[in-house]
């Protein structure tokens, strides 16, 4: 169980790991944030598609795998309308960069249902074999130190400070470690649950990347924004045997 826990809170620090990043390099310009965006947009897209929803069906049934999918696209799709109605009652002084604070706090809670059941991978991985449970380990917190720049580079252009920003990136990041002490107890039990899950991660990471990531990477940079698209799909071709 230490074993387990000490992995997830390595890859969940790499969040916090990314924002710190961000927020110490003076990197938040226009192409910068647009690089940031992109190499995110890649990574989640190559995660839902070589390891989420992979995973999803291994673990249980295609109706498991669709429900969890969808319900992930209904809830960040709940989400995004709600923080949109709560922008339109704040001053005109902030609404003016608004939007990306909306994008910063999407981004993270989108990055905190991925690492949630990736926690649960990260003990059912560890349980079925040690090495492969480090193998997932190590990705997920490769893949998080762009996310965190992902969640840390808005917020800190919407006006967000630098502690309220390690504060959200670190709250982010507790997100694996909770899972896999979660996945500790669930590994025994069904695994259409553990599909369910992954799913969800799926559906509320596509919906973050078609809706939210790569239209606001193109409005800052679309060359960027592609290159980084590129890189972030690449690294988990790579890291999934694909390449």
């Amino acid at each position: 169980m230490i074993e387990i826990l000490l992995l997830s809170l390595a890859a969940g620090i790499s969040t916090f790991l990314g924002s710190v990043i961000v927020m110490f390099t003076n990197s938040c310009t226009k192409k910068s944030l647009a690089f940031f965006l992109g190499l995110a947009a890649g990574i989640m897209s190559g995660v839902v598609f070589f390891d989420l929803i992979p995973s999803s069906l291994k673990y249980g049934t295609l109706l498991s795998s669709l429900g969890g999918f969808i319900t992930g696209v209904g809830i960040l799709f709940i989400l995004d309308g709600m923080m949109g109605t709560m922008m339109n009652f704040l001053d005109s002084s902030f609404n003016a960069s608004g939007h990306l604070l909306r994008l910063g706090t999407l981004v993270g809670i989108g990055i905190a249902l991925h690492d949630f059941p990736e926690g649960i991978a990260i003990a059912a991985g560890y349980t079925a074999e040690v090495r492969l449970g480090a193998v997932i380990a190590f990705a997920i917190g490769l893949h998080n130190i762009p996310e965190g720049m992902a969640v840390a580079a808005p917020l800190l252009m919407g006006g967000m400070g630098k502690r309220r920003t390690a504060a959200a990136a670190a709250l982010v990041s507790l997100a694996t470690p909770i899972g896999a002490v979660l996945g500790f107890w669930l590994v025994n039990l069904s695994e259409n649950f553990i599909s369910f899950m992954l799913a969800l991660a799926g559906g509320a990471m596509a919906y973050i990347v078609a809706l939210e990531l790569v239209p606001e990477a193109v409005r800052n940079n679309t060359g960027m924004s592609l290159k980084g698209a590129l890189v972030g799909f690449a690294v988990i071709l790579f890291l999934s045997g694909n390449f």
